[in-house]
């Protein structure tokens, strides 16, 4: 996309979101597709409901690059998962991964996920996720992300609008406020699979290391995820300049 005409609009955030806080999920797939054109791209986890963005958005954008960062952690069902649905709905799929094999990070810096803090997520994070993201970011020229986080999932989702800006790139959520529900009747009424350890109790599945199923006791859906010390991974946090530059000139 090198020689494409990207679109760089300048947009008025809090005309925009009043503007489109009650079109539907599709309109909003669709106004993405008009407003930016070879600048909109997608993301995926192929996690539980990841069926429900990639046919939405592939519905109205059936050649949408769909970036998904494989972080060489994932449960061999996922990338099964991840097969049948680029199959399925002729995905233009772009891996990213990062420069740093996992064997190499382990010699490095040990399993990070055992050490049970924030600080040491966090740097995993930074190399099997953000690195790869921002990386995918650049190289596809987005000027605007389509990403499938609804209010109901996080602390920081919450207080999201249906578009923002992260950096120099718009953020879009089409299903924002979406709850499960919407998703099951979504994913129903179009024949779609929910991820296979759906059926084991998981809610949500990211690395094989840092996910469980639901238990009883659990008070959020989140607690199933990074030992319960952290909702987000860092991909839909905002990165100042400072971070932005350190992930790309990285030693990791």
């Amino acid at each position: 996309m090198t020689n494409a005409i990207i679109n760089r609009p300048k947009l008025d955030l809090v005309a925009l979101n009043q503007d489109l806080k009650d079109i539907e999920a599709q309109q909003l797939v669709q106004w993405s597709a008009t407003t930016f054109g070879n600048g909109l791209v997608m993301s995926t986890s192929f996690g539980i409901q990841a069926a429900v963005m990639l046919h939405l958005v592939t519905s109205v954008v059936p050649n949408i690059p769909v970036i998904w960062v494989d972080t060489g952690y994932l449960p061999t069902e996922t990338y099964k998962f991840a097969e049948e649905l680029t199959q399925r709905l002729q995905l233009n799929l772009k891996v990213y991964q990062s420069p740093i094999s996992p064997a190499r990070m382990e010699a490095l810096y040990g399993k990070l996920w055992e050490h049970n803090n924030v600080e040491e997520f966090n740097r995993y994070d930074d190399i099997r996720k953000v690195e790869p993201m921002q990386r995918a970011l650049k190289e596809l020229n987005a000027t605007a992300w389509l990403a499938g986080l609804r209010r109901d999932q996080t602390q920081h989702r919450q207080g999201l609008d249906r578009v923002s800006k992260q950096e120099d790139i718009y953020k879009i959520h089409p299903i924002l406020a979406w709850n499960s529900r919407d998703i099951y009747q979504y994913l129903t009424a179009h024949d779609l699979p929910y991820h296979p350890y759906f059926d084991l109790g998981y809610v949500s599945v990211g690395d094989w290391h840092s996910s469980r199923p639901l238990m009883a006791d659990d008070t959020d859906e989140r607690d199933t995820r990074f030992h319960g010390l952290k909702q987000e991974c860092g991909l839909h946090l905002p990165q100042t300049p400072e971070e932005s530059e350190s992930l790309d000139s990285s030693s990791l």
